[in-house]
């Protein structure tokens, strides 16, 4: 087995911002945290997958943001792949609660478009695409437009998309966050089965207690005002995961222990307990 080596480095990390009447904000305050690669038992290199927890307005989306390269940090720094991060690259591939396809081109076009832009040969592209769009389940609909699909088949979107250049991090701020409850928990279960192929590694934001301890091996709870990382919490459920989780006494066990570390934590927000 190969030695780990750190996906996500984040050292003594602090932001602040200027509000409309002068006011300097404190967003994030001394925010430390790593996430090497991980490993299966059998030495397979998988990824792993952590989630920012925090009430609203904690910082959760100004850190992803620091990591994807989109701003820069007051103090500290930012390392990815164990490189310092300046700005945005294609190790990083970034998915956002706003759906953000062209709205002019189809959804093949979409999920080719940063294949493109990169050079990569055209029947390179189709195929990659063609994986993808039966990867996330999209198969007829690859000659449709944004404009035409759900919310839930634009996150679908958004997420092939994303894939499609394989980066080696994935961010993801809050994207179900504007899903209905059925489709969030669709959505949930086909990113642990795409995830599960892609061997990335994933930082999930989120405020909802439920969908942190499904989707996560590790929970990093982060306290308002300033921002700020109170505990690393590991989630003990194996892989696969299925609904039924959801519905056993480990899991509300634990969803309980998170809600009272959050309602624990400094400053003031708000969090969701489930779906």
């Amino acid at each position: 087995m190969e030695p780990k080596k750190s996906k996500i480095s984040v050292r003594n990390v602090s932001r602040s911002f200027a509000s409309a009447n002068g006011e300097i904000v404190n967003a994030l305050q001394g925010i430390n945290l790593e996430i090497d690669d991980a490993y299966s038992r059998e030495g397979r290199d998988v990824g792993e997958f952590r989630v920012l927890l925090g009430p609203s307005g904690c910082g959760k989306s100004t850190l992803l943001r620091l990591i994807a390269g989109l701003d820069r940090a007051d103090t500290g720094e930012v390392l990815v792949n164990e490189q310092p991060v300046h700005a945005p690259g294609k190790d990083r591939g970034m998915v956002f609660q706003k759906y953000t396809s062209f709205p002019w081109l189809t959804v093949a076009g979409n999920i080719a478009y940063g294949l493109k832009i990169n050079g990569v040969p055209e029947q390179q592209r189709k195929d990659t695409v063609a994986q993808l769009v039966q990867a996330v389940g999209l198969s007829g609909f690859e000659n449709a437009y944004p404009e035409t699909l759900s919310g839930g088949m634009q996150q679908r979107v958004a997420i092939a998309r994303t894939l499609a250049l394989r980066p080696a991090v994935i961010l993801m701020d809050e994207p179900f966050g504007a899903l209905d409850a059925q489709t969030r928990s669709e959505m949930q279960q086909l990113l642990l089965k795409v995830w599960d192929e892609t061997a990335s590694t994933i930082l999930f934001v989120t405020h909802d207690v439920e969908e942190a301890i499904y989707l996560a091996d590790r929970i990093f709870i982060m306290s308002a005002h300033p921002g700020t990382i109170v505990e690393d919490v590991q989630v003990p459920f194996d892989r696969p995961r299925d609904l039924s989780l959801k519905q056993r006494n480990e899991f509300h066990e634990l969803q309980n222990y998170v809600l009272g570390r959050l309602r624990r934590a400094p400053g003031n927000g708000q969090v969701r307990v489930s779906v």
